[in-house]
């Protein structure tokens, strides 16, 4: 009777927590999984030209499995911060891989993404850092915490960001948790300074910014939520 009493109640504990959007993956009574439905998913990856690569890559099953280990994605505490996250993430996803076309980063092989200054993940002489998956994972110190994070050696293997699609979103999913998450509450012009500040901001690259603002108010009206202030860096 004990037991099933302890069940009984943590059941309805997970059901509130459900419903008032405490339980990680939920967002009041929504999964993540809820909201960006295949035809969201869709509406993105559609648009890329059928001889892109990633269109035969980058897949929502493939999102939701990564989703899995980061799991308080999409989980800001109200309904409207969290499909704000959720459209900020993929606003910015569509602009780097324009709508899920590039897998790796356009003529990134001729590029030096190694900082010989970081000792930590010292870089491997036989492989390349440069952008790779939905949020262009690049440079040494980024695959080598992102493996740690995930369980893998990219630091060895790289590549794989190009050939795992669930290992692709994982790191995706791990940079935007580690540098984007903590200022999303500032408005998505902050997101932008996390992911690519130094190039776009402050006049750097307006055209850029503007791309990034388009799909993610375009993202917000999709979701129902008001894209908030600061929208741009």
């Amino acid at each position: 009777m004990v037991a099933l009493s302890v069940k009984k109640n943590l059941l309805i504990f997970v059901l509130v927590g459900i419903l008032a959007g405490f339980v990680p993956g939920y967002v009041k009574g929504q999964s993540v999984a809820d909201i960006v439905t295949q035809d969201f998913f869709n509406g993105i990856i559609n648009q890329a030209d059928a001889s892109c690569a990633g269109k035969n890559f980058y897949t929502r099953a493939g999102f939701l499995d990564a989703l899995n280990s980061y799991n308080q994605f999409g989980n800001l505490g109200s309904a409207d911060n969290s499909k704000r996250e959720i459209a900020a993430f993929f606003a910015h996803v569509t602009h780097e891989t324009g709508h899920f076309c590039y897998i790796e980063e356009i003529n990134g092989a001729s590029q030096d993404y190694c900082d010989e200054t970081n000792t930590q993940y010292p870089c491997n002489p036989n492989k390349k850092y440069f952008g790779r998956g939905p949020l262009q994972l690049t440079w040494n110190y980024n695959y080598g915490a992102a493996g740690t994070s995930i369980g893998i050696d990219l630091l060895n293997s790289p590549e794989t960001v190009a050939t795992d699609v669930t290992v692709s979103f994982k790191t995706a999913l791990w940079f935007w948790m580690t540098n984007v998450r903590p200022v999303v509450s500032q408005g998505f012009g902050a997101t932008i300074r996390a992911i690519n500040g130094a190039i776009e901001c402050n006049g750097g690259n307006s055209g850029a910014v503007q791309a990034r603002v388009q799909y993610y108010t375009q993202y917000c009206n999709q979701l129902g939520v008001a894209p908030g202030d600061n929208l741009t860096c």
